[in-house]
């Protein structure tokens, strides 16, 4: 199996990050493969693999590259550089467009295990693999990103809440086939018999992408310069600085069930039931981002029921490291524990009083 060997403080600073690249790519390898997971996926391929085929039809060299490119256990580095915190897709793809033709070669020989096509001994391969990136983006991925990134982000809440109740051996254990936590410091990554890598003291991040799919990537630090590396299962060698991705498909039940905290019906008639979904919510700390995220609500409707929960007490905030979450103060534990309780069953009739079918008004 390939496994990182890392310490305490390198998982600890581990993060979540969202790239739209990422995205990108892992919606060309469904393309690639043409077979949905789901009826999601099954519905987006009957949208766009007739354009995506008919592109590559009318290229033969990209389409020898993609099929090069995507091995049997092994990306070609060049295609998939790790992911970066707040990266927007033309920042990423920029990053596939300047690799050196000669590494984009040898990338692709490792890919292959093999010799490299003759169709493919060029300088154009970066270049070529940016601009296709650029057409699924533009054409796939891009007019759905506001609603996949939602999804995303409410992974991430998921995840970050399982963190919290679990710890990370529970994450690590969910995150896709082949991943555990081993234990002794040890997080296996695929099921391939690839040497284990030393990773503390690097940077470790978890990108969820909305397909089916996953791989690991990562960018040495050797004499100040970066070397990057990135596969679909693989591992081997012994960094110790720079950035260690693992890419991840997204649980839809996971963030559904932890999105799923319908307000009691009491408490929704007291505060609004936008209002008390919020509060009831904040049972785990949050921030505005993953709150929308959670709620899809808008932003200021979210900002201005945060201002009325904290001046009614019900809520704190606090910072925790870049970000400001917000959680249930005592008072408001106490609001939501009580609205939680049995629903109160129905009135008793009262002699003499009109019946529920009477029309009467209740005063």
């Amino acid at each position: 199996m390939g496994w990182w060997q890392m310490n305490a403080d390198t998982l600890a600073r581990s993060r979540f990050v969202l790239s739209p690249l990422a995205e990108t790519f892992a919606s060309l390898k469904l393309l690639h493969a043409r077979v949905g997971a789901h009826p999601g996926e099954q519905e987006w391929l009957h949208a766009h693999l007739p354009g995506y085929r008919a592109r590559l039809a009318a290229d033969p060299v990209t389409a020898t590259l993609v099929r090069a490119g995507l091995g049997q256990s092994w990306i070609a580095d060049f295609l998939t550089p790790t992911p970066r915190d707040g990266e927007s897709f033309a920042e990423g793809v920029a990053r596939v467009r300047a690799a050196r033709p000669a590494d984009a070669r040898a990338h692709l020989r490792t890919s292959l295990a093999g010799p490299l096509p003759a169709a493919l001994d060029r300088d154009d391969l970066p270049e070529r693999a940016a601009v296709l990136l650029k057409y699924v983006w533009e054409t796939g991925v891009r007019p759905y990103w506001h609603r996949r990134r939602r999804v995303l982000e409410a992974d991430v809440v998921a995840r970050t809440a399982q963190v919290s109740q679990g710890g990370w051996a529970a994450v690590l254990d969910s995150l896709r086939p082949g991943t555990r936590w081993l234990g002794e410091s040890r997080f296996q990554v695929n099921l391939h018999e690839y040497p284990p890598r030393e990773i503390s003291g690097a940077e470790l991040v978890f990108v969820p992408v909305t397909p089916k799919t996953g791989w690991v990537s990562w960018e040495e630090q050797k004499h100040g310069q970066g070397e990057g590396k990135g596969k679909e299962e693989g591992e081997g060698g012994g960094g110790r600085q720079g950035r260690y991705a693992v890419v991840y498909p997204c649980t839809g039940a996971l963030a559904e069930a932890h999105r799923a905290h319908a307000a009691p019906t009491a408490l929704a008639a007291l505060l609004g039931r936008s209002r008390a979904t919020v509060l009831v919510l904040l049972a785990t700390p949050l921030s505005t981002t993953q709150l929308v995220a959670l709620t899809h609500q808008p932003l200021g409707s979210i900002g201005r029921h945060l201002k009325v929960l904290r001046d009614a007490g019900l809520i704190r905030r606090h910072r925790a490291g870049r970000s400001v979450l917000y959680s249930r103060t005592t008072a408001g534990e106490v609001l939501t524990g009580a609205a939680a309780g049995p629903e109160p069953g129905p009135e008793p009739e009262v002699e003499g009083a009109p019946g529920r079918g009477s029309g009467s008004l209740r005063g």
